[in-house]
């Protein structure tokens, strides 16, 4: 159950309308980072797990995002304050749009919603539920999670750089803030769980685990992520195929049908290698086709 509590989580106090910064401001209500993803993501992961601290974590994290979604909601209601009126009425202001229509989502959110709050990001792409990654494995989902929260950090930092309105700053400081705070509880979470790594039931094949294969050329760089005593390190080309010890083909058994089938459709599908056939990308060359055969 759900009661909703008219006063904000954090007050918010935006200086003047700027229908401009509302549209950047949108990336973090209805974006990948945002807070409807992030409230949808512990939403749907509390409704799932059978460990009660866990799930009273993600039930109280996901009700918070819901409240951020909420104060992230008013600071692009009231930066489209003005707008809305003065498009609303009809107003002369509104007859030169473009300081209002500055890209597709602004313009979405004037025309169709009457800058009210869109559920898209700041490019006009609407919200989905393909930003969740939920995959059902509590040390998997709060490595994610972590991650995620971690995400939405950035975008704070980068709409705070946009904006010279301190209210607006303040707010957005204190949704910036708890992210690291959600990041802290998440990451308690997961050292609760022993052993947490690797991520499910199967353990790696230790043959493998512990390899690294330097596969790039130019500019190596050792460090602990490829080089001491926790990986044994191979550089040699040859040794990083077949690591199995067979021939590094691909094999199948197949019926006799199948055989025959298979080798019907690679008869009739064959090329053949000294055929020079005169093409129709030759016959129109122009300018900067490259080689081609001399048309007699």
């Amino acid at each position: 159950m759900f009661m909703h509590n008219k006063k904000l989580q954090y007050t918010v106090r935006v200086r003047e309308s700027n229908p401009h910064l509302a549209t950047l401001m949108l990336e973090q209500f209805g974006g990948p980072q945002g807070e409807l993803a992030a409230a949808m993501r512990y939403f749907t992961q509390a409704l799932a797990e059978d460990d009660p601290g866990r799930k009273d974590l993600f039930f109280d994290i996901a009700t918070e995002e819901l409240s951020h979604l909420e104060i992230i909601g008013s600071i692009i209601t009231m930066l489209n304050k003005g707008a809305k009126g003065e498009l609303a009425e009809g107003m002369e202001e509104m007859a030169e749009m473009r300081h209002l229509t500055g890209n597709s989502t602004s313009q979405t959110q004037a025309i169709l919603y009457g800058n009210g709050t869109a559920l898209v990001n700041s490019s006009g792409v609407p919200w989905t539920a393909a930003y969740i990654d939920t995959i059902g494995e509590p040390t998997a989902d709060l490595r994610s999670n972590i991650a995620a929260e971690a995400r939405a950090k950035m975008v704070y930092e980068r709409l705070i750089t946009v904006t010279d309105d301190p209210g607006i700053k303040d707010a957005l400081n204190f949704l910036m803030t708890r992210e690291v705070a959600h990041q802290k509880a998440f990451e308690k979470a997961l050292y609760a769980i022993t052993p947490n790594f690797p991520p499910g039931k199967m353990p790696g094949d230790p043959a493998f685990s512990d390899l690294y294969f330097n596969m790039s050329e130019g500019g190596d760089v050792a460090g602990p992520w490829n080089s001491g005593e926790l990986w044994e390190r191979v550089d040699d080309r040859e040794a990083q195929s077949a690591v199995d010890g067979g021939d590094g083909s691909a094999s199948v058994t197949l019926t006799a049908q199948q055989n025959a089938a298979l080798e019907a459709f690679a008869a009739r599908t064959a090329s053949v290698p000294d055929a020079d056939p005169l093409t129709g990308a030759e016959l129109g060359a122009g300018p900067g086709a490259g080689a081609v055969k001399t048309v007699r």
